[in-house]
């Protein structure tokens, strides 16, 4: 076969690029002739395919990210039509593709769970759809999953599913489940043991202190400022909380958590290369999200042991099981967010639900995700 993924930029913080990684490795592996049409792959692996550059020039001042994205979408459109390829994987919302991976889920969903989030009305949610990017994307999104040469979307959760079904109407024959696949090894209980007790020592944590992870950047989209003030509202003060990845709020986050009053129980450690210290240093994963097709970090977290608390607009929340793994509410409902926090902060909760934590992502190897895609391939080749 010969195939083509699109995907315009490598950021090694992103999960949808590690999700392209590892789509590549298991081409590679099946013998497939493999090209990445991008804009910039640099820092990433690069073994093993081809590499198309598509990095026209777009004006900044005039269009900003809509020009930027049209430039590439127009630029990836000719590199698939000239390819002479079987199959053509877009990553990125760009009308002519065959397949149509929404790792980053739909975008008027994702529209309209912000605007609930900032309890605008009618007049600023249509503002927002007037925005030129927001606008560009829509429209983008539409065309796409409405395109003739579209034959299947790779749905990385039933939340997506659901939503492709319920914004566009894409009929459920072309709608294919592929979650995001986790290294087991890698990522495994017995990171605890590693590294429970020398991150804790560093960090001045006690051993014995209840301490919930969050893992992941974009912190208004995920909820760390209502993360924040639902564990100021805890009863117990014993708690503490590790807040790991990037986010230019970093430093206005750090100074909400001096005004709650837990500045001191809470660490900012900003983006890390290696996260696994972290996961084996906690007792359970906290990801408030407004709104996540399938975050990598919550899966990792899983397969570590680590039961979590998330949002019913995550889609892992179809893998947590009410008392028994974790907990799911609404992502705006701060109370219900803090109750959860101290179910999981009372002695030997969280340890006693760590086996059953790491069973329910047992079955989402990177092996299983690699035939899962090879077999989607060659049923369309």
């Amino acid at each position: 076969m010969k195939i083509a993924i699109v995907r315009q930029r490598y950021n090694p913080y992103g999960g949808a690029e590690r999700f392209v990684e590892r789509a590549l490795g298991a081409l590679v592996q099946e013998g497939a002739q493999v090209t990445l049409i991008t804009r910039s792959w640099d820092g990433a692996p690069a073994a093993g395919f081809a590499q198309i550059t598509c990095d026209p020039p777009y004006s900044r001042l005039w269009g900003g990210r809509a020009a930027r994205d049209a430039s590439f979408a127009r630029c990836a459109q000719q590199a698939m039509a000239e390819g002479g390829f079987d199959i053509t994987q877009s990553h990125e919302r760009i009308p002519g593709c065959r397949i149509f991976r929404a790792g980053d889920g739909v975008h008027a969903a994702w529209l309209e769970h912000r605007a609930r989030a900032r309890a605008r009305g009618g007049l600023t949610r249509w503002l927002d759809r007037l925005s030129g990017f927001h606008r560009y994307i829509l429209a983008q999104e539409r065309a796409m999953l409405t395109h003739p040469a579209l034959a299947r979307v790779i749905c990385n959760s039933r939340l997506v599913a659901e939503e492709m079904q319920r914004y566009y109407g894409v009929p459920e024959e072309k709608l294919v489940l592929i979650e995001n696949g986790v290294d087991l090894e890698h990522f495994h209980p017995r990171l605890a043991a590693a590294h429970r007790v020398e991150l804790r020592g560093r960090l001045g944590i006690a051993a014995e202190a209840p301490l919930f992870l969050y893992v992941g950047g974009g912190f208004e989209r995920k909820g760390v400022p209502r993360l924040l003030r639902a564990f100021a509202a805890m009863a117990s003060q014993e708690a503490h909380l590790l807040v790991v990845g990037g986010d230019r709020s970093l430093k206005a986050m750090s100074r909400l958590a001096d005004s709650l009053g837990i500045g001191e129980r809470v660490v900012f450690t900003g983006p890390q290369k290696d996260v696994r210290p972290y996961y084996g240093a906690a007792d359970a994963f906290v990801l408030p999200t407004l709104y996540d097709p399938m975050p990598n970090a919550a899966l990792e977290a899983l397969a570590c042991g680590l039961p979590t608390i998330t949002s019913t607009s995550c889609g892992i929340a179809a893998r947590i099981r009410e008392g028994e793994n974790g907990y799911v509410g609404d992502a705006l409902d701060l109370p219900l967010l803090t109750r959860h926090l101290e179910a999981l902060a009372a002695p030997g909760r969280a340890a006693a639900m760590r086996d059953a934590a790491r069973a329910s992502v047992q079955d989402l190897s990177l092996a299983a995700m690699a035939e899962r895609l090879v077999a989607l391939y060659r049923s369309l080749a």
